[in-house]
C-alpha cells in the first residue's frame, strides 16, 4: 500500500482523536468509534488474507472460529457466531472443502448435524501468516484510534504502534499563481 494511502491529506483526522462532542450518549459514541475501527481493520485484512492464504474474508473468519476450537464446530454455532445465514455459510464451507482446508463430519445422533474442522493445511496457513495478519490488524488500528483509545488497548494488544503523526491538511493552489 503506498504511503498517500494511509495518510490521505484530504481526509479528517483520526475521529476518535476528537471525542465527543455531547451529542450522542457515550455509550453510542463508543459503539461508532469500535465499528470504525472494525471496519479499517476488515478493510486491510480483505487484501492481505487474500494474498496469504489464498480465501476471502469471511472464509477466513470461518477459520479463525475453527483455529479457537480443537474439535471443530457444528455449522449451526458457525453461522450463529459469524451472524450469517446457514446458506451463506454452506457456500463458504464448500469452497474452503474443496480447498483441503476444512472437513465435514456427521454428528453422530443428529443426521443433520454437520461438525467442520480445521486440516493440517489450514493449521500451518494460519500459523504461517499470523505474524502478517496481526501486524495488518495492530497498524489499522493504530491509524484508526486516538491516544486514548490506542492506550487502552495496549492492554489486549502491547504491540499496538505508537502515535502517528497526523497529516498535514491539503494547501488549496493559490488562484493568484495560476
Amino acid at each position: 500500500m503506498a504511503d498517500h494511502d494511509k495518510n490521505p491529506a484530504h481526509l479528517p483526522g483520526c475521529p476518535s482523536a476528537r471525542g465527543n462532542d455531547g451529542l450522542l450518549p457515550t455509550e453510542l459514541h463508543a459503539w461508532m468509534l469500535l465499528l470504525g475501527a472494525t471496519g479499517a481493520v476488515e478493510q486491510r485484512l480483505r487484501a492481505v488474507v487474500k494474498e496469504r492464504l489464498g480465501v476471502s474474508h469471511d472464509e477466513f473468519l470461518v477459520l479463525c472460529l475453527l483455529a479457537t476450537s480443537e474439535d471443530g464446530l457444528r455449522m449451526t454455532r458457525i453461522a450463529e457466531l459469524l451472524g450469517r445465514p446457514k446458506t451463506r455459510l454452506t457456500y463458504q464451507i464448500a469452497c474452503l472443502q474443496h480447498s483441503d482446508l476444512i472437513t465435514r463430519a456427521s454428528v453422530r445422533g443428529d443426521k443433520r448435524g454437520i461438525q467442520i474442522a480445521l486440516t493440517d493445511k489450514a493449521r500451518r496457513l494460519l500459523a504461517d501468516a499470523s505474524d502478517g495478519l496481526a501486524g495488518t490488524i495492530t497498524d489499522a488500528l493504530g491509524e484508526f484510534m486516538g491516544p486514548a483509545q490506542r492506550e487502552a488497548l495496549r492492554g489486549l494488544l502491547p504491540d499496538l504502534v505508537a502515535e502517528r503523526p497526523a497529516a498535514a491538511p491539503a494547501e488549496a493552489p493559490d488562484p493568484a499563481s495560476e
